[in-house]
């Protein structure tokens, strides 16, 4: 059964914003080319439809990509220092250290180790952006498992594995689906990264630095919603993931 309060309510909310958004903009007397209103986007959607459906599938593609080798490694990573204290206390400084570089200064490194190689570098910065707060989450949901549970389990003679599948790994559910909600975004944003730095990228951000350079607000603002709008896409999925595989962790009402 479809749960229409959860859908009215989203949209409204979008509604009611941009309602403010256009009065905003007509209070304030701000012509187009200042700032554009909700009123102008639609009109620029139009005019650069091609593209946005052509961008908008390479930016989907490379971020869904970079995200999913972010859980895989993220996932591992989290386990081995999960599993370990050792190896939690040698690589958690490496990671909060790496994951303090601003990216942004990472972006023309890549691109001159991998001249010409747009995709993967991409891919490369979306995985590298997205990837530590999965291992984070990993890390910590299997480092505070109640030894209780695990002791009981072994006393009745079952493995190590047979711990980490029953206990371990369900336990770190909810805090893996959290993490990967944050790191949705993040994924986005290393993606757009590189479609704005690079000289030769493609994608909704390559659009918004074309827009930013002719001075064309309706469609740098366009391109921001239409990136907006995948962003809450892919959320999504990832809530209909957690309420397959840890719906039992998830509040009713929520």
């Amino acid at each position: 059964m479809i749960d229409w309060k959860k859908i009215l309510v989203p949209v409204a909310a979008v509604v009611v914003l941009l309602l403010l958004w256009e009065l905003l903009v007509w209070a304030m007397g701000w012509p187009d080319y200042k700032m554009a209103s909700p009123s102008d986007l639609w009109p620029a959607f139009l005019r650069y439809q091609n593209l946005f459906w052509l961008y908008g599938w390479q930016t989907l593609w490379r971020t869904v990509v970079g995200l999913g080798v972010a859980v895989v490694f993220g996932t591992l990573l989290g386990m081995v220092m999960g599993l370990s204290k050792t190896m939690n206390d040698a690589l958690y400084p490496l990671l909060v250290g790496f994951n303090a570089i601003p990216k942004a200064t990472v972006v023309p490194v890549i691109a001159l180790m991998f001249v010409g190689q747009h995709d993967f570098n991409t891919i490369l910065m979306a995985f590298m952006i997205s990837f530590f707060p999965i291992a984070v989450s990993v890390a910590i949901g299997l480092s505070t498992l109640e030894p209780e549970y695990r002791d009981i389990l072994r006393s009745l003679g079952a493995s190590r594995m047979t711990v980490f599948w029953k206990i371990a790994l369900p336990k770190t559910l909810p805090e893996f689906f959290g993490a990967l909600k944050v790191a949705v975004t993040l994924a986005f944003i290393g993606t757009n990264l590189v479609e704005i730095i690079t000289p030769h990228g493609r994608g909704l951000g390559h659009l918004f630095q074309s827009a930013q350079t002719n001075s064309d607000f309706p469609l740098m603002f366009a391109v921001l919603i239409a990136l907006a709008a995948l962003g809450i896409m892919l959320y999504y999925a990832i809530v209909a993931l957690e309420r397959i595989f840890a719906g039992w962790a998830v509040r009713p009402g929520h």
